[in-house]
């Protein structure tokens, strides 16, 4: 087992350079549990002494040039901690769930050492038995709960664990493999952003869709242009072709088509990489090098698109009887037999169902996306700056506040480390009220200033806000959510809750106002119970500015850093830029199923385009006899459209079911979330109809303007 604990980004100092770098400390034998090759140095004893630390390559030949590091010593500016480079590693691989730089040893920390099970700023790594169930571990573990913990929580809480979860509260120790925990975390908190496993599967469906509806349209029209090539297969067969020389013949043209495909589909891929990495926000390349088992890959997958495509109609083709197509029977005609008209029915209703599934899909996810920006949250989240790390300003933090207070192009500024919207450094609260102190509720706690609230454009719905008196030190402010947990919905104000530190010891705060619900987290979550109290939290200063004069405040304010401090790097963002980036994975798996939506159904009405051609083809004869007869050409396209509508609505019918129980399902991940309306299906449904009729009707109108003296002398 090993642990490791995040370190921060402090600014480092070697000689004259500084230079800011995240970092963190671990366990002496981290590197025996991870395979992280050293180049120079010891992994088994580089970590052993307190204050040594691990760099990678890339940070010596940035920071030490050309000079060996080992040996050499960095230090942490703010703290005055020095490190000596006792190794140097591998950059570490691109596919961990974490990246650092510099690795520093836990050894001599006195957090390290701690004897307390309630500190869960660590992440520990067991190694465990070649084919050793986990669950059968992670079974035991509520066993080390109540023997560790639940002394613990006695002495901190003044009561048992059994009593502590029966207060609505948990507490308990989980396993999750190494490997799940970039696309299968469902963890509040973990070393980097992951990914989501459900988007995996949801674009590696589309692009299976996408290649089916291809591979469709290939067999559809090979096979419904089976009787141009059936004299042809006649006289082969008459000639002393067998059907193996026949069927080979055709899987090669299959396989040739899909080997020119597979050439135009590397260089569209190339060409259009760069855009969908600015879409999807990934960093994809074709590396050839890099990736050895790229094209290998890639011809193997071409050869086998090929066969299985062609492998249908090869069979259809050279199945026919000589004799019977030579005679010009029936059998002279098989892509208007009532088997062939039936698949290409049956492929026509799937390529229209996977479109309109993806078109429900994109709308939906649209209606969320515009729901969420839209959504009152309780905050004022346009026009506010957040200027981060401004705990490295040491007092000057103050001082920079007050000054940008008497800015005439500032609103209000507040210290916080609390921000809402996205991470932010929410720490547990457990209280207790007053009038009911059988119930223990675990709230969050929040560390502001007396300009917090109004800086925020947040609305106090009872009693008033923090002032700079000494007395409010002990005061606090609720959320409506927390005011109705404890039961006061209609009066909250100078009700008492408490608080035990780990060592015990209990302090009461006195309840002086209530805020209006606003969503501090993801609208993923449900407002849960939060505490507001005065002071104690430092880390960035929350400016709302006036419109219009942001970017002469922001070169003054950097102007005014840069005198505090020449060396800490000035850095901030917009706080709706921050509610955006919450979503941000949202937002990308949104375009990019909104890409593939209109690809599909770009491919779908190319199909359809085919078929319908050469259906009017087929029907040249009795389209000239109708025309004779006296038949419109109204009456014609309608008599060419209406079977393929039948398809398209059939797909409607199948399609709509499914998309509103996935939906239904991807909804359900957010607490505050849309209906899905009616007139999301019928969308979808009526944008599949239209291209369908546009796509037969411009074949079909062609058909019924054409001369029936032409087509009855061809017949």
């Amino acid at each position: 087992a090993t642990r490791l604990q995040l370190g921060g980004s402090p600014l480092f100092t070697y000689g004259e350079k500084t230079f800011k770098q995240n970092f963190a400390y671990v366990d002496a034998d981290f590197f025996e549990v991870f395979t992280l090759p050293l180049v120079k140095g010891n992994s088994k004893t580089a970590l052993i002494q307190p204050n040594t630390a691990i760099i990678t390559r890339e940070m010596a030949q940035k920071y030490f040039g050309s000079e060996d590091p080992m040996g050499k010593a960095i230090t942490i500016k703010s703290g005055n901690t020095t490190f000596q480079i006792t190794g140097v590693m591998e950059k570490v691989p691109v596919n961990s769930h974490f990246h650092f730089d510099l690795f520093a040893s836990m050894a001599g920390r006195e957090d390290a050492r701690s004897p307390s099970w309630m500190v869960s700023e660590f992440f520990t790594y067991l190694v465990l038995p070649e084919g050793y169930d986990y669950k059968k571990l992670e079974a035991k573990l509520p066993q080390v709960v109540e023997k560790y913990m639940g002394p613990q929580i006695k002495q901190a809480m003044g009561m048992n664990l059994a009593e502590f979860r029966r207060k609505g509260n948990d507490l308990g120790l989980f396993l999750q493999p190494l490997t799940d925990i970039h696309l299968r975390s469902d963890f509040t908190f973990d070393l980097e952003a992951g990914g989501d496993i459900r988007y995996v599967y949801l674009f590696g469906a589309i692009a299976l869709f996408m290649l089916l509806i291809a591979g469709i349209n290939f067999v559809n029209l090979s096979t419904a242009g089976a009787a141009e090539r059936a004299k042809e297969v006649g006289i082969r067969k008459v000639l002393g072709s067998v059907k193996f020389e026949l069927v080979r013949q055709f899987l090669l043209e299959s396989v040739l088509l899909t080997a020119i495909a597979l050439l135009l589909a590397i260089g569209l891929a190339n060409l259009a990489l760069p855009f969908f990495n600015d879409l999807a926000g990934k960093e994809l390349n074709l590396n050839w090098m890099a990736k050895p088992w790229l094209l290998p890959g890639l011809l193997l997958f071409g050869l086998l698109v090929g066969v299985l495509a062609g492998s249908y109609p090869a069979f259809f083709l050279s199945s026919f009887k000589p004799v019977s197509v030579l005679k010009g029977g029936a059998a002279g005609k098989p892509g208007g037999s009532r088997k062939g008209i039936g698949l290409r029915s049956g492929l026509v209703v799937f390529q229209f169902f996977v479109s309109i599934t993806l078109t429900v899909v994109t709308t939906v996810v649209y209606q969320q996306l515009k729901y969420i920006q839209n959504k009152k949250v309780g905050y004022d989240r346009e026009q506010v700056l957040v200027i981060g790390d401004t705990w490295r300003l040491g007092n000057n933090e103050r001082v920079l506040r007050e000054k940008l207070r008497q800015d005439p192009r500032v609103v209000s500024a507040t210290i916080s480390g609390f921000l809402p919207a996205g991470p932010s450094n929410n720490n547990n609260f457990f209280v207790e009220a007053e009038d009911n102190p059988s119930q223990l509720v675990k709230t969050l706690r929040y560390g502001v200033d007396h300009h917090y609230i109004p800086t925020l454009g947040m609305q106090l719905v009872a009693g008033r806000n923090f002032s700079e008196l000494a007395t409010d030190s002990t005061g606090i402010i609720i959320n409506e959510t927390a005011a109705r947990t404890f039961g006061w919905a209609k009066n909250a104000l100078d009700h008492t809750l408490t608080n035990a530190d780990n060592q015990g010891k209990k302090t009461a705060y006195r309840v002086i106002g209530v805020v209006k619900d606003f969503h501090f987290r993801s609208l993923h979550e449900r407002i849960a119970p939060l505490v507001m109290v005065l002071g104690g939290n430092s880390g960035a200063l929350i400016v709302k500015v006036k419109a219009k004069d942001t970017a002469d405040l922001l070169n003054a304010t950097k102007n005014q850093w840069t005198q505090f401090t020449a060396e800490e790097p000035f850095t901030y963002a917009f706080l709706d830029e921050r509610f955006e980036a919450t979503y941000r994975s949202e937002q990308k798996a949104g375009q990019v199923v909104a890409l593939f939506a209109g690809l599909t159904i770009f491919v779908a009405g190319l199909g359809l385009f085919g078929l319908a051609t050469f259906t009017a083809e087929q029907r040249t004869k009795e389209i000239g006899i109708r025309k004779v007869l006296g038949a419109s050409v109204t009456n014609i396209v309608g008599l060419l459209s209406k079977d393929f509508l039948k398809l398209v609505v059939m797909a409607n019918l199948i399609a709509w079911p499914l998309a509103w129980w996935a939906m239904r399902r991807w909804l359900q991940d957010f607490a505050y979330r849309i209906d899905i309306e009616w007139w999301t299906f019928a969308l979808a449904g009526t944008i599949a109809l239209l291209i369908a009729l546009i796509t037969v009707s411009s074949q079909a109108i062609k058909a019924a303007l054409a001369s029936p003296v032409k087509s009855l002398r061809n017949e």
